[in-house]
């Protein structure tokens, strides 16, 4: 008769601390970047909780993302660890200071005891989870570069538009990072719109010998910029490639990964698997013609015309940039009937390169939603629209929306896909 193997004994949760809720319930809604709440097995929906030293460590990990956020508190000197239910938790904490005021619940002081949590009114048990069946989250990439949050933030929010939503897709979910010497470069795509945003960086240690890469899923980085708002201090970033040789495949794989540290907070991501195509070759050196717009009045005119195609049930119809044969610019909805008496809405426009003969009585027709989405991810009152050859009267390679007249784009650029009309 074959032996059962025994199974390990369940680790008495041991962490002990006294702190401030409002401190508390702030390190778990960083933790909770980690919590996935279907995570299997369920010991991984729990936040471990490791005290020492006057601070508590919470952690947590839901296989693609490993935060570890620390807290003041008073604890005793000896480590201690508790593996607790992070939904029970926290809903029992937020309990716990139910009928006070937001300056009192916020001021309550909160021990814990193993699993046992305490205020001066109630002590309240939460369920535990076995720490054997727990995968330790990934050890975060120590910074090599800081910037400042709030231009990684809104650099950030520009290419979150372009990022692909179909998971069967997954590489064009993500965003391409690229960290240099003294930028760091972030790149979307989801095949209709490429955006590309830089961030000046301040190394930490010496220089990078190389640039180093990381494909980051767009939807953490969407949910972490909420977070962001409310960070003045610096922002660390660390990347750590796959450093085995693609011949090499039996040496052990490091896990490719990047860690932003924000303050006490580090969150490391796992990087996805691929990365996008090389936008260098995708995005022109030259234009033909180049137009300078007023964003405000093109927002307008997009918003209009894209109300009207929805009011005409016409969802996937584009609008259209439409110069006539003396060369001003209207902007306009493609409608499948009565098209010939539509007009559209006249745009001011000058043109910065090209003598803009070639568009007379020319057509550039994009998706209006995409449009619009390109148009607000730039601040400025004017924006440069780069366009190419002009075939049969249409556009013949996508648009690059740029702020000011430069090609390269400063630090932003846009590139979207035209439409062709029939």
């Amino acid at each position: 008769m074959r032996k059962e193997e025994k199974k390990p004994a369940p680790v008495k949760p041991t962490a002990h601390f006294d702190g401030i809720h409002a401190e508390l319930i702030d390190a778990l809604n960083v933790a909770e970047f980690g919590i996935e709440p279907k995570a299997q097995p369920p010991a991984q929906r729990g936040v471990l909780i490791e005290t020492a030293r006057n601070r508590i460590v919470f952690s947590a990990y839901d296989f693609d993302t490993a935060v570890s956020v620390t807290a003041p508190a008073a604890t005793p000197t000896e480590t201690g660890y508790s593996l607790l239910d992070f939904t029970e938790l926290k809903r029992t904490l937020t309990a716990m200071v139910a009928g006070e005021t937001k300056t009192v619940a916020a001021q309550t002081r909160v021990s814990l005891a193993g699993d046992l949590l305490a205020t001066e009114h109630l002590t309240v048990p939460i369920t535990t989870h076995d720490v054997h069946e727990y995968t330790r989250p990934l050890e975060a990439v120590l910074a090599m570069a800081t910037m400042d949050a709030q231009v990684f933030l809104g650099q950030l929010n520009r290419v979150l538009p372009a990022a692909g939503r179909d998971d069967t897709l997954p590489v064009l979910t993500g965003i391409q990072i690229t960290l240099d010497r003294d930028t760091l470069t972030m790149a979307t795509t989801d095949r209709y719109r490429f955006a590309v945003a830089e961030v000046p960086v301040t190394a930490t240690a010496q220089p990078l010998e190389k640039p180093l890469n990381g494909l980051i899923p767009a939807a953490t980085l969407s949910a972490l910029a909420k977070r962001l708002k409310s960070h003045n201090g610096p922002v660390g970033i660390g990347i750590l490639e796959d450093t085995r040789a693609a011949e090499d495949v039996t040496a052990d794989r490091p896990i490719p990964r990047a860690t932003l540290s924000l303050g006490a907070a580090t969150i490391t991501m796992r990087s996805l698997d691929g990365s996008l195509p090389k936008y260098a070759k995708l995005f022109p050196k030259t234009s033909e013609t180049a137009v300078r717009l007023d964003r405000a009045t093109t927002v307008r005119a997009t918003k209009k015309c894209q109300a009207i195609l929805s009011a005409k049930g016409l969802k996937n119809a584009p609008v259209v940039f439409s110069w006539d044969a003396d060369g001003s610019l209207t902007l306009a909805p493609v409608l499948a009937e009565d098209a010939a008496r539509a007009k559209g809405m006249v745009l001011p426009m000058t043109v910065t390169s090209g003598t803009g003969e070639n568009l007379h009585g020319g057509l550039a027709a994009f998706n209006p939603s995409f449009l619009l989405d390109a148009l607000n991810t730039f601040t400025s009152d004017t924006i440069t629209l780069h366009l190419g050859e002009m075939k049969d009267g249409q556009l013949s390679k996508p648009g690059l929306f740029t702020e000011g007249p430069e090609m390269t784009g400063q630090d932003y650029r846009h590139l979207l896909m035209h439409v062709r009309l029939a």
